[in-house]
Parts: C-alpha cells; sequence; structure tokens
C-alpha cells in the first residue's frame, strides 16, 4: 500500500483544448491518468456513468480506463487545459508519452495502461472539483501546463516535481476544513494579506456586514476558532515572525503588536509558543495557524 507523498507523476502531454460536441467526446476511455480543468461552463461529464455538472473552474480527474464522456453543446463550446499522466511512472518508459483512447461500444480493452498502485489517499480525490474557490490551485495548475508548453530546458523534471507538489496541495484542500462562507473567506484573505493591520473584531464584523452576535457564531462555525482566539493567533504569528525577521528589541515588539507593556506580551508570546520571545528568537519553530 503506498502514500500520496510516494507518488512518482510523469507528465506525458499537456494542451490546450476546446470542447464543441464532437462524436470524439463520446463515450470512451483512456489508457493514463487525465485531468481536464475547464475555464467555464455550463456541461456536463459522465464519469463511470454519473454525470457531473460543468462550471467556471471545474476540475474533472480521469482514472485508466474509466469510462467518460462530455456533454458539451454545440452552442457553448468549452475551453479546457488537459493533462495526461502517470502517477507511478517508469521513467524509463512512461505510458502518458503514448496514451491510448478507445471508444464505444464497450467492452473497452486496453493493451497496456499506467500503473495503478493500491493508494487509499489518491482513490479518496474526486471525479470531479471545482477550484473556484482556490484561486492558488487553480493557479498553479495552468501554470504547469504552461510550464508544459513553453520550458525549454528540463520541462519533464520541472513539469513532474510540479505535479507532485501539485497533489499533494490538492489533497490538503480536500481534507483540510475549508471556511466556505464568502463573508468570512474575504476577511481572511484581508488579514493574511495586511497582518500590519491589527484591527478590532468589532472591525471585523463590521467588515462583514454583519451583527457582532451573528459574526461570532459564523466566524467559530466556519474557522473553529472565535474571533478573538483567532485574532490572538494573528499577533502571536506576526511576534514570531518579528523575533527571527527583524532586530527589533522584545519591548519594541510588545510594542508594535500594541501591548501596553513586555510582560504580557512576554507572558502570552510564552504560553502559545512554549518558550519566552528570547528563546525564540534564539531557536525559532514553524507557526501554524
Amino acid at each position: 500500500m503506498k502514500n500520496l507523498n510516494e507518488l512518482k507523476p510523469y507528465v506525458g502531454d499537456s494542451m490546450r483544448y476546446l470542447y464543441v460536441g464532437g462524436w470524439n467526446e463520446k463515450l470512451r476511455v483512456c489508457n493514463v491518468y487525465a485531468f481536464h480543468l475547464f475555464l467555464d461552463g455550463p456541461g456536463e461529464m459522465e464519469v463511470n456513468g454519473k454525470l457531473y455538472p460543468i462550471d467556471r473552474h471545474t476540475l474533472i480527474f480521469l482514472r485508466p480506463g474509466e469510462p467518460h464522456a462530455f456533454h458539451i453543446t454545440k452552442e457553448q463550446p468549452l475551453s479546457s487545459f488537459n493533462l495526461y499522466c502517470d502517477m507511478w511512472a517508469d521513467a524509463s518508459n512512461p505510458v502518458s508519452l503514448n496514451r491510448v483512447f478507445i471508444h464505444a461500444p464497450e467492452p473497452f480493452s486496453l493493451e497496456s495502461s499506467s500503473v495503478m498502485e493500491l493508494c487509499p489517499e489518491l482513490d479518496s480525490l474526486p471525479s470531479c472539483f471545482s477550484l473556484q474557490p482556490y484561486p492558488w490551485l487553480y493557479d498553479s495548475f495552468v501554470t504547469l501546463a504552461k510550464q508544459f508548453e513553453e520550458a525549454k530546458h528540463y520541462r519533464a523534471e520541472l513539469v513532474n516535481s510540479l505535479l507532485y507538489a501539485w497533489m499533494l496541495s490538492w489533497h490538503n484542500v480536500i481534507h483540510t476544513s475549508q471556511p466556505s462562507d464568502f463573508r468570512i473567506v474575504k476577511l481572511l484573505a484581508h488579514l493574511n494579506e495586511h497582518p500590519e493591520i491589527r484591527s478590532s473584531v468589532e472591525e471585523w464584523s463590521g467588515m462583514c456586514g454583519l451583527k457582532r452576535s451573528y459574526f461570532h457564531s459564523l466566524f467559530l462555525r466556519e474557522t473553529g476558532y472565535t474571533p478573538s482566539v483567532y485574532r490572538h493567533r494573528l499577533l502571536m504569528k506576526q511576534a514570531a515572525q518579528l523575533l527571527v525577521e527583524t532586530n527589533y528589541s522584545v519591548t519594541a515588539i510588545a510594542e508594535r503588536l500594541g501591548y501596553l507593556s513586555i510582560h504580557p506580551f512576554t507572558r502570552h508570546f510564552s504560553a502559545f509558543h512554549g518558550v519566552s520571545p528570547r528563546a525564540y528568537r534564539l531557536q525559532p519553530s514553524p507557526v501554524l495557524i
């Protein structure tokens, strides 16, 4: 049994493609792993007899031998980034360099296919997933596809490494609870982009256009933290960064973060990080928020 971090991906081909509702988009199978990232919608994708809606930034993930069909009308053609790869590649002979399609009617019979190892983490990845809420994941996939087209040196090493990292990132997104309410998502993005701004919880609720009581319960449901606890964690993260990245004294850092004296700052920092600010500066550790 394999873990996802044991992947040995090999990108055999990547291309932009326009689906126009042609005959070759009907039921078929491919002998390698395939991704289809659609730029827009609407449309439908059939995978193993199940229909999935295609909307803006919909990702379709196909395993070798999976029957699939594109249900796209000629009146609404859809553009996509297509990527064909092995996940457990034999570097000397990757199957995705010479992918094969077989169209209906069934039964489908493939002479050779990409290796499919027993990997529950890979199996847990869905056939259809929207990247719309995850712009960094969408952008990195597009970057991967463009690097395949444009890289002139070490292309295989570059794109295979990018796909490896992308797969691990996708797995993290799927198996990590993510805020979904657009107001909270927008607020968190603002806080991450402007760590220097130390706004109050009241200002947070105002930015979301919500009354404090509802904002409190919504924020807790979306993030797993109360607003005050999340704000404290942001302060402790910034304190750690200032200790490592600047020569400011502990007293100056406390003042920058809004503390009236060094003593409550030191107490809070020590309780959060397990060491005093001075000890952290000598031996920092990763900060998780």
